[in-house]
């Protein structure tokens, strides 16, 4: 892997303090930018929502590529007790070291869609996963336009295994382990609003694209409304995750629970916060915002750093539908723990919801565009 830091991104970076509310145009380019130095991610961009993207779609490209912005920047230890230098793309440089952690099983396949950029622009590791993850979720239908800082350093040395928490862990180490990256309680439910438009290929073995909510191509709240939902089962009737996976409300319908998803939920130091997030479409993309803006941001200075966010595309608005239980469920179907009123919600129409496998609705995977 070619460690590279382009001469031209450090001599524009300290025009930065100069930049003034004038566009520039951008060399050999149709964009134009605030800042000189940011010029380079338009281009990026463009190209990520061309190659990675198909097109700009909230795809599976589009979900694993958010997914690698936590596994990459969690790689840090404010008190030093786990080697890691945060959000500096340790996990593409040093991938065979890094991707030997169970924790990152399943990161492998955005690590090799992304890889490639970074031979053909001129940014470093740490910056195209961070600024990757802001392109891929404005694909997604109410997704908030995250905030990108620019110029954080190549890695050095590989973040050692343990500091990505896994799915079985108990909330407490969850939450421990969060903390030690500098990131609050709330700040990891902040972050799980990204499982809104999550699937996973691995944890169910023989079965790729296990949502873990209803609509996994939305970025709505329906994920903090089913988690909190009674379990009657797990998808395909056998249970073979180790321990990552516990009942889900719809199995039948093909959608997984993570255990860990299950304990925040239903932690007395998280539970209102979870809560707090269903139904409410706004908190729930400021508090995705916040949170991904000093996750994105660890192991680094920010006022080392120049704010690129004018590069992170417009996002797709949220879709015109609230919450809603399941068909045939209801407020007796949630285990709150939480002490405040629970929102009111409508049930969906029906005898059962039904799970879209492929963004166009089709059910079957078999069929999703290419």
């Amino acid at each position: 892997m070619v460690f590279k830091l382009s001469v031209a991104f450090v001599a524009l970076a300290g025009m930065a303090a100069a930049a003034s509310l004038r566009r520039v145009p951008c060399p050999g380019s149709s964009h134009t930018s605030l800042n000189p130095a940011c010029c380079a991610f338009y281009e990026l961009a463009d190209d990520l929502q061309t190659n990675a993207f198909d097109g700009g779609v909230c795809g599976e490209e589009a979900h694993e590529s958010l997914r690698l912005t936590f596994h990459d920047a969690i790689g840090f230890s404010t008190t030093g007790k786990l080697k890691g230098g945060g959000a500096d793309g340790s996990i593409i440089l040093f991938n065979n070291t890094e991707l030997q952690d169970p924790a990152n099983d399943g990161v492998s396949d955005a690590v090799n869609l992304l890889a490639p950029f970074l031979q053909t622009h001129n940014v470093t590791a740490g910056d195209l996963i961070q600024f990757a993850g802001a392109v891929a979720v404005s694909n997604c239908p109410g997704a908030p336009q995250l905030e990108f800082l620019a110029g954080r350093p190549n890695a050095t040395f590989a973040a050692q295994q343990g500091t990505v928490p896994l799915p079985q862990d108990s909330s407490t180490v969850i939450l421990a382990r969060m903390g030690d990256a500098g990131l609050s309680p709330q700040d990891t439910i902040n972050l799980l609003a990204s499982h809104t438009v999550a699937r996973s290929d691995t944890l169910v073995v023989g079965h790729q694209a296990v949502p873990f909510d209803s609509t996994p191509f939305t970025f709505d709240s329906q994920v903090f409304l089913e988690v909190l939902l009674k379990g009657t089962g797990v998808p395909f009737g056998v249970n073979n995750t180790f321990g990552a996976e516990v009942d889900s409300p719809l199995p039948a319908e093909g959608e997984m629970r993570l255990q860990s998803d299950f304990a925040l939920s239903r932690d007395p130091e998280t539970a209102c916060f979870w809560q707090d997030m269903i139904n409410n479409q706004q908190l729930m993309m400021n508090g995705f915002k916040t949170s991904m803006a000093k996750m994105a941001i660890t192991g680094h200075n920010a006022n080392k750093l120049i704010d690129c966010s004018e590069a992170v595309p417009v996002p797709k608005p949220p879709v015109k539908k609230a919450t809603t239980y399941p068909a045939t469920q209801s407020f007796k179907d949630v285990q709150q723990v939480c002490h405040k009123p629970f929102p009111v919600l409508s049930t969906d129409p029906g005898a059962a919801t039904v799970i879209p496998e492929c963004l166009d609705g089709d059910t079957n995977i078999n069929d999703c565009p290419s």
